[in-house]
């Protein structure tokens, strides 16, 4: 599965982005589709994730304020980040993990930077 993610640049703080990733390649259930993020000197830390099923999770940090959602039929989930802070800045990846294999499979986008700042 390839993934593209999209939608990154520069916002004010309190403003929004809409993040998208599109996957290629067969999909198969049971998965979870998810954005982390990284920042300069720091950890790759999941943001938020969406299981086949519908299940979301979120980071403590972004609860309330960015929203994850999918769109099946395009094969593409979005994030979207509202009341941006400059603490959001980072490199944005996307994530594919299919659980049909023990390790799961695993892939990666590119990433896409988010920079939040006046």
């Amino acid at each position: 599965v390839q993934l593209v993610e999209s939608g990154g640049g520069l916002v004010q703080p309190g403003g929004s982005l809409r993040l998208s990733c599109a996957a290629s390649g067969s999909i198969f259930s049971p998965y979870t589709m998810g954005w982390y993020r990284q920042a300069p000197g720091k950890q790759r830390d999941l943001v938020a994730s969406i299981t086949g099923g519908g299940r979301m999770n979120y980071a403590d940090s972004v609860k309330g304020r960015f929203t994850i959602s999918t769109d099946n039929a395009k094969n593409t989930v979005y994030l979207q980040m509202n009341s941006l802070k400059p603490e959001d800045t980072a490199v944005y990846y996307c994530n594919y993990r299919q659980y049909t294999t023990n390790p799961p499979y695993i892939s990666w986008g590119q990433g896409t930077q988010v920079t939040v700042s006046s």
